[in-house]
């Protein structure tokens, strides 16, 4: 079975601070980040000690793929805890030999098996 993160509430997907540590930690990859009043900014490169382009530099969570190993065990072993503002996020296992693709209506995802449309 495969394991896969979705966000289950209006609002989307989006990790807590502790979960993007953690997450790191488990990727072996170093995230620093900048407070600006109610934001956080977050980094692969240590923005005050290094010359460096900002946008390779800059760390997005929705850039991780949802069947990601460290995520999912982030969001397992975290909980609640592992959700960001205006989100729930969950674990679904569905069959390794399905193609899927996250459909998402304000926030709110479900996996679905990836088929075609038209029009």
């Amino acid at each position: 079975m495969k394991e896969i993160v979705i966000n289950k509430c209006f609002g989307g997907f989006g990790l807590s601070h502790m979960a993007i540590m953690h997450w790191a930690r488990l990727s072996g990859r170093e995230i620093f980040w900048e407070d600006h009043g109610y934001l956080r900014y977050y980094f692969y490169q240590d923005v005050f000690r290094r010359t460096y382009d900002k946008d390779a530099a800059s760390f997005f969570e929705v850039a991780i793929a949802r069947d990601d190993a460290a995520l999912v065990e982030t969001v397992l072993w975290l909980g609640d805890r592992a959700n960001g503002d205006c989100a729930e996020l969950n674990v679904v296992e569905i069959p390794d030999d399905v193609e899927w693709e996250i459909v998402e209506y304000d926030g709110l995802e479900h996996v679905a098996e990836v088929h075609r449309t038209w029009g």
